[in-house]
């Protein structure tokens, strides 16, 4: 056939010789021979074709650059094609680039092919060019050209030339189908990189993933960056700056060329000379756009071509275009306003985010069309499509966290968006977390918990309407005090009160909700206090708002008498309740479950204020009347039998509480399983009354495997698992190991110090278990020592008639005489006794073991006083009286044993045998 310019290409393997000199090269593929032409030479080796980009400063080496330089895989096949995949902006082509030129500069190659892959055309193109300089074949027919080029690649036939060491980089692939009918050869001459955003399957050869920075390249390339610039900002403020970008490399270098280039103004006083500090405020700040905090285009870094803000708009749109069409961009618009760190598949996939996205296909259909509702598998093709693009991972086989996305992709899709579809999208996206939200102790609550908040976080004012708040708002505070995270509830329920404030007004129901709330978390973070003053204020103000028998009114009567009796006054708290009880009964009826919550209160505070007996007649009437309205397997019925078998054990029937408690877990582990809360909590109580029954160290044992199964379930921040952790301790004590108990007391403090503060009641009571053992364990002149530092602060934390800075007068006093001060311990007993009686009553068991104690120092005093008679006489009859109720070999029965038989002057067996004579 006839070419150009006189050329003759014939289909043959064989050199010949065309018209005018043109010497004919090459070998037989199809009907295509490679030439030279006239007047034109191969170029010599080694040659690069194309411009590899230019090294980005400050480049991080990262794990992945000895991934491409491996030559073989794991398990020891052969690497001829490498996938280098990853979303925008994560270093994809400066990490082949600098492959690519190590093994360039190296003298590792002979060829090196840089091929800028964004379209088919520019594929074809830089191939093309390639078979012209190296095998000086005529330009005009790039197809032909490129098709020449990757023949050359291939491998020959034994004896031929040599084709030489080449590596041919695809940078940015943006589509599987440019490729096809493209991919160089596999050969053992040769290997080829590809990089791309893309995850389909039709890419071919060994995959790696490359995502951002971690947090330690992250901090390096900043710190590199700044410094060739001669900046040195605060370590911590870089490392800062790194997690607000996610460590998303193409965001830090465009950051930091930011920070650089413009004399950032200062945001407020504190970031005064502080380009970092500065830059972050502007960054947090939502009324900032990203763009806005980027160089300019022309400007970009590194030869950067794309701002961060910018970069995956082409792949959005490609997503888009996937099956089903139009429901990508959509999908990734509702994702962009929940946590980047997991998002549950099904939060996406039910009801009210199906609704929302059928809108959008709404939107795109024409009038004549009928518009097929969003289904659940459209909605996982789309999440699919987001992921072949690299937009999120989609993981399937983590349901609770299975869709991740980074938080700039979500920042630049929020931004994109509209003030009317931000306002659908955000409120939307509420719609989808309410949507079967599960119990609040469960694992799939955390991450909607952790959803929720993001969604709170990127809405503004848009979950507000003129009238209400959206309920997700509400719901998400009180599912996390539920779980028993109170501090993040105050401060969720402080931020919104102050917007339902200023957004609903002052009066607004849902203001004065959220008040109720703000007050119950408040008194749950240990300040008791604070909450009966909150909601002695708010009661004032539903009174004048909503009236007397107003629901809300009752409720925030109930809540104010609990928190009166939490803060120390159990009579008045019972009063309260007792008349609250009054008025549920007229105005919701006997029956009415907030009538049975007014009398579990009463039984409770009753039983707190010293008539446990009463507590538990009134429980066992109530639950009575439970199985009547609610039958036996109902939650609340079964609560009922668990505070049953506590007051009877504390009313003095502790055989009968260790029963009623095993049949009770008996019952909740059919009906709710054993990972339950308060499955855990029915195990916690018979194993201290089981313990109180005389097995301590079966309790010990107990509460130890108690506690591994809150660690597993709870974690070791939830306050039921540090609350195990104090059973633990006590009973590590009860059972004869008093230093091991300091010991855990003490591991204990310091996590409750980090958790909850100096001042909270358990911080405290921790403190006190500290000393308390450590006196047990026979130090108790340094044990007395720290209590008289603790009572010093229970009685400004919590005043002098709280039952808790009673009990530690009682132990401050114990181990005054326990240090060889007997008349000091008694004198103290004596005064802490008057306290007793005028704040609890003659009558109530913290008065009556005050009572006991004082005595036994007494006995003491007549002892060291010359009347060991006299002593011996006393503590028999204190011993006597414990036996009656307690366990022969529990600590304080072994004391007061001990001191009977040092002045009865015998032994301690013969101390039985005295006792049983008299």
């Amino acid at each position: 056939m006839a070419g150009r310019r006189g050329i003759e290409v014939r289909d043959t393997g064989q050199a010949t010789s065309g018209p005018a000199g043109v010497s004919i090269s090459g070998y037989h593929s199809g009907d295509i021979t490679t030439v030279h032409v006239h007047g034109r030479e191969p170029v010599p080796w080694p040659h690069q074709v194309g411009v590899l980009p230019r090294e980005a400063a400050a480049f991080q080496g990262r794990d992945e650059t000895d991934q491409l330089r491996a030559a073989v895989t794991n398990s020891g096949t052969a690497v001829l094609c490498q996938v280098l995949r990853g979303t925008g902006g994560v270093g994809k082509t400066q990490l082949a680039a600098h492959y690519a030129r190590q093994a360039w500069t190296g003298d590792e190659l002979d060829v090196l092919v840089w091929v800028s892959a964004s379209s088919r055309p520019a594929i074809v193109s830089a191939f093309a060019q390639a078979a012209e300089e190296l095998l000086a074949l005529e330009p005009g027919d790039p197809e032909r050209s490129a098709q020449a080029f990757l023949r050359w690649l291939e491998p020959k036939p034994p004896g031929s030339e040599p084709v030489g060491r080449w590596l041919v980089v695809l940078d940015d692939v943006a589509d599987p189908a440019d490729v096809s009918g493209l991919w160089p050869a596999k050969s053992p001459y040769g290997r080829t990189v590809v990089t791309t955003r893309r995850r389909d399957a039709a890419l071919p050869g060994h995959r790696i993933d490359l995502g951002v920075f971690t947090a330690e390249q992250a901090v390096a390339y900043l710190v590199d960056f700044l410094a060739e610039h001669g900046r040195h900002d605060d370590p911590d403020e870089i490392r800062a700056l790194a997690q607000d970008l996610g460590h998303l490399p193409l965001a830090l270098s465009q950051a930091a060329a930011y920070i650089v280039d413009a004399d950032i103004p200062v945001g407020c006083s504190r970031c005064t000379h502080r380009s970092c500090p500065s830059y972050r405020h502007r960054l947090a700040d939502r009324a900032t756009n990203l763009a806005n905090m980027l160089p300019e285009p022309g400007t970009l870094p590194d030869d950067q071509n794309t701002t961060v803000s910018a970069t995956w708009s082409l792949s959005i749109e490609r997503a888009d275009q996937f099956n089903p069409a139009g429901l990508a961009r959509p999908t990734l618009q509702l994702a962009a306003m929940m946590d980047p760190n997991g998002i549950p598949q099904s939060v996406l996939t039910n009801g009210p985010a199906r609704t929302y996205l059928t809108q959008y296909r709404t939107k795109a259909a024409d009038e004549q069309s009928t518009v097929a509702e969003v289904t659940e598998l459209d909605v996982w093709g789309a999440l699919r499509a987001l992921h072949r693009l690299s937009l999120i991972d989609h993981d399937p086989d983590s349901p609770q966290q299975s869709v991740r996305i980074h938080q700039l992709i979500q920042r630049a899709t929020r931004e994109a968006l509209s003030p009317q579809d931000y306002r659908l999208t955000v409120r939307a996206a509420g719609d989808a977390l309410l949507e079967g939200w599960p119990d609040p102790h469960l694992p799939l609550a955390q991450t909607l918990r952790a959803n929720a908040q993001a969604v709170i976080h990127s809405a503004g004012d848009a979950l507000f309407s003129e009238n209400e708040h959206h309920h997700l708002l509400m719901h998400v505070g009180v599912n996390m005090s539920s779980a028993g995270q109170f501090t993040a509830a105050l401060a969720h329920f402080q931020d919104l009160v102050d917007r339902a404030q200023a957004l609903l007004g002052l009066d607004h129901p849902e203001t004065l909700d959220a008040r109720d709330n703000l007050a119950a978390n408040r008194g749950e973070t240990g300040d008791a206090r604070g909450a009966v003053e909150a909601l002695a204020q708010l009661l004032t103000d539903r009174l004048r708002i909503q009236g007397p028998d107003h629901p809300d009114t009752l409720n925030t009567r109930s809540g104010l008498a609990r928190w009166r009796g939490e803060a120390g006054d159990a009579a008045g708290a019972a009063e309260a309740f007792a008349e609250l009880l009054t008025d549920y009964l007229r105005v919701q009826g006997p029956d009415h479950s907030h009538t049975l919550n007014a009398r579990i209160g009463l039984a409770r505070w009753r039983g707190e204020a010293g008539d446990a007996a009463g507590a538990a007649d009134a429980l066992a009437e109530l639950l009575t009347d439970q199985l009547r309205i609610q039958g036996p397997n109902h939650p609340e019925t079964l609560m009922t039998r668990h505070r049953l078998a506590d007051w009877r054990g504390r009313a003095g029937d502790t055989a009968r509480a260790t029963e009623i408690f095993a049949e009770l877990l008996t019952d909740r582990l059919r009906l709710q399983g054993p990972d339950h809360p308060d499955t855990l909590n029915d195990r916690s109580c018979l194993a201290r009354w089981r313990g109180k029954l005389g097995d301590e160290a079966g309790a010990a044992e107990a509460f130890a495997e108690l506690l591994t199964d809150r660690l597993r379930l709870q974690g070791p921040d939830h306050p039921d698992t540090l609350n195990t952790r104090i059973d633990l301790a006590a009973w590590r004590g009860e059972a004869g190991d008093a230093a091991g108990a300091a010991e855990a007391f003490a591991e204990l403090f310091a996590d409750r110090l980090r958790l909850q503060g100096p001042d909270h009641p358990r911080t405290l009571q921790a403190r006190l278990g500290v000393a308390v053992w450590r006196g047990e364990a026979g130090d108790a002149a340094e044990a007395a020592e720290s209590l008289a530092e603790l009572l010093t602060d229970y009685l400004r934390v919590q005043g002098p008639n709280h039952p808790d800075t009673l009990e530690a007068r009682y132990w401050l006093a114990r181990l005054l005489g326990e240090a060889g001060d007997a008349a000091g311990a008694a004198e103290s007993l004596a005064e802490l006794l008057t306290d007793h009686l005028r704040v609890q009553g003659a009558d109530h068991p913290d008065t009556l073991s005050t009572q006991k104690e004082l005595a036994y120092w007494m006995a003491i005093q007549r002892g060291e006083a010359g009347d060991a008679a006299g002593a011996a006489e006393a503590l028999a009859a204190l011993l006597v009286d414990r036996l009656a109720k307690h366990p022969p070999d529990d600590l304080d029965s072994l004391r007061l044993k001990n001191q009977l038989a040092r002045w009865a002057g015998t032994g301690s067996m013969e101390a039985d045998t005295h006792l049983s004579i008299d």
